[in-house]
């Protein structure tokens, strides 16, 4: 009789430890990452007139570098947190000659792109100003001869970079 009671206690131990197995919420699924990584302080680096070299320097071997347009070096690249839905961003870096001419891609100044990938950053948003004001009094200038001034001037003084935009393709003859 105590061996029939052993006997059923561990055969339902042994169900209940088997059924407690297959209701493991899932399996562990690790972040997949693809291609070149590309932050904002390394966009932030760049400049128009930067050599080639200079620019794989900063950036790392284009991902893609297009036969059909040798001006042209792509980076791009993916992240899929596990189980979550994959996104890709690009930036495309054209170049006249050997010097950098311009840029596009999917990134924003001033937004760092690693905290918008994982999803973490904040949010920008937009405030309408108090208009009631003139606009001399809402900027404050930085002290004279503060590092806060030699940076805005440094801001001040960068000029933009053109973005080509692609020509259309002419319709084939029929």
């Amino acid at each position: 009789m105590q061996k029939a009671k052993l006997m059923l206690t561990s055969l339902t131990l042994v169900g209940l430890a088997a059924l407690a197995g297959c209701s493991f919420p899932g399996v562990y699924k690790i972040d997949i990452q693809q291609g070149n990584v590309v932050t904002q302080d390394m966009i932030d680096q760049l400049k128009p007139g930067m050599t080639r070299r200079q620019v794989r320097f900063i950036m790392g071997n284009p991902l893609i570098t297009d036969t059909f347009h040798a001006n042209r070096w792509d980076y791009l690249y993916s992240i899929q947190p596990g189980g979550g839905q994959r996104q890709q961003e690009r930036v495309s870096l054209v170049f006249n000659g050997d010097q950098l001419a311009g840029l596009s891609g999917d990134f924003m100044p001033g937004v760092s792109r690693d905290d918008e990938i994982r999803g973490s950053g904040g949010e920008t948003r937009v405030t309408p100003s108090d208009s009631s004001k003139p606009q001399s009094e809402l900027i404050e200038r930085a002290a004279p001869g503060s590092l806060e001034e030699q940076i805005q001037q440094e801001v001040d003084s960068v000029e933009a970079i053109p973005v080509p935009t692609p020509e259309p393709l002419e319709p084939m003859p029929e």
